[in-house]
C-alpha cells in the first residue's frame, strides 16, 4: 500500500483533462473533476469515469459518451437479463446444464483448469456465480446462452433506457479478436488446444494490427454515462425486483477478483458491489456501487482504462485513486436527499 501512496504523490500536480459534465446542482464537483483528470495519466491511456450518487442525484462523467472495451464488466447487463428471465419463469437458477469440452473457454476462471471431460453438469445458479464471482469466462458464454444471447440483453437495455451500452459476442470471440486469432471454426469443434495453437500462429504484427482494429471496433463497449446508470438503476431496485435486485448485489459484494482496483485504497471495511473486466491489451476497468460511511449514502463509481501503455499496476492504481477522490469527495461533501 505504501509503494502505491509513493507512486500517486510522485505524479505532476496537473495534466490536461479530459471533456467532462457535472451537475450544476454541486458546481465544487469540478475540484473533483480536475483530480480525475490528474490521476488518469498514472495509466498512460485514456480514462473514462461515471460517477453518480444515488441519494443527492450528484453526478459526474469523464469521457463520459466515449466507448470503452467492457472486457468481463459486461457481465453485469448479462446477468441482468438472466435475472430477469428468472423473475418471468422463463429460466429456472436450479435447472441443470452440461459442460461440453466446446463450452471451455479461454481467460479467466476455474471451469477450463477443472473440467476437460464431458459429463459434468452445473446449475444456472453456479453458472451465475462463477460468472460474476471469479469472472470465469466458460460459465459466462453458458450464461449469455441461457439468456438469449446479446439480442436479448441489449433488448433489456433498451427496455430500461440505458444507452451507451452493447454486449455482441461471447467471450470466446471477444479474446479471439482482441489477440489476433483467426480460424476458430464451427462451435462444435472448439477446444482450448486448437485456440492455444491459433494463438501460437499470430505474429507480432498481426497482433498490433488485431489490438488496432478491437479499439476501433463499437462491439462488446461501454459509454461510463451508460455503465454507471445501469448500476444505478439495479441499486434502486428499478431494472429487477426486489429478491433478485438483492441477490445481484450480494454476489456482486462477494466478487473476488480486483482488490486493487475500486477497494484498492478504500478502508478495509467498506462494502463495494462490483465487478472487473480485463484485457491485455492495455484495457483494466472495475464498476461498481460503494457504500459511505456516516450515512452520507451510495456512490456508484465506474472506471474504465483503455489504450494504457503503463503496466496492469498502473492501470489498476489509476482506478484505485479515482475511486478513492470520489469516496472521499462525497463523503465530506454531503447534500440533502433528493426530493
Amino acid at each position: 500500500m505504501r509503494s502505491i501512496r509513493r507512486f500517486a504523490l510522485a505524479l505532476p500536480l496537473a495534466v490536461a483533462l479530459s471533456s467532462a459534465s457535472a451537475q450544476t446542482a454541486d458546481p465544487n464537483l469540478r475540484l473533483l473533476e480536475a483530480e480525475i483528470g490528474r490521476l488518469s495519466a498514472i495509466s498512460g491511456g485514456k480514462v473514462g469515469v461515471g460517477i453518480i450518487h444515488i441519494e443527492s442525484g450528484r453526478e459526474l462523467f469523464v469521457n463520459g459518451n466515449e466507448p470503452f472495451p467492457m472486457a468481463s464488466t459486461f457481465k453485469v447487463p448479462i446477468a441482468v437479463e438472466l435475472l430477469t428471465r428468472v423473475q418471468s419463469g422463463t429460466v429456472r437458477l436450479d435447472s441443470m446444464v452440461t459442460v461440453k469440452p466446446s463450452d471451455l473457454h479461454p481467460g479467466s476462471g476455474t471451469l477450463t483448469s477443472l473440467f476437460n471431460d464431458p459429463g459434468v453438469q452445473l446449475s444456472v445458479h453456479n453458472l451465475l456465480e462463477l460468472m460474476l464471482l471469479i469472472s470465469d469466462n466458460s460459465a459466462t458464454d453458458m450464461v449469455l446462452k441461457v439468456a438469449g444471447g446479446g439480442t436479448s440483453v441489449n433488448g433489456r437495455l433498451t427496455a430500461l433506457g440505458i444507452t451507451g451500452i452493447s454486449v455482441d459476442r461471447p467471450t470466446i470471440h471477444l479474446i479471439a479478436d482482441a489477440s489476433g486469432v483467426k480460424g476458430l471454426g464451427p462451435e462444435s469443434s472448439w477446444t482450448l488446444a486448437t485456440f492455444d495453437s491459433l494463438r501460437r500462429l499470430v505474429t507480432p504484427a498481426q497482433r498490433a494490427a488485431a489490438r488496432t482494429s478491437f479499439y476501433q471496433d463499437r462491439r462488446d463497449t461501454a459509454t461510463p454515462e451508460g455503465m454507471a446508470r445501469l448500476l444505478a438503476r439495479i441499486h434502486r431496485g428499478e431494472a429487477l425486483g426486489p429478491e433478485r435486485t438483492a441477490q445481484l448485489l450480494d454476489i456482486m459484494l462477494r466478487c473476488e477478483t480486483g482488490a486493487a482496483r475500486l477497494k484498492g485504497l478504500l478502508p478495509p471495511d467498506v462494502a463495494v458491489r462490483h465487478k472487473t473486466g480485463s484485457l491485455g491489451i492495455g484495457v483494466a476497468n472495475d464498476v461498481g456501487i460503494i457504500d459511505l460511511p456516516h450515512g452520507a449514502g451510495h456512490l456508484v463509481v465506474a472506471v474504465f482504462v483503455k489504450e494504457a501503455m503503463n503496466d496492469v499496476v498502473a492501470q489498476e492504481l489509476t482506478i484505485a485513486q479515482v475511486a478513492r477522490a470520489a469516496y472521499d469527495y462525497f463523503t465530506f461533501n454531503p447534500m440533502p436527499t433528493r426530493r
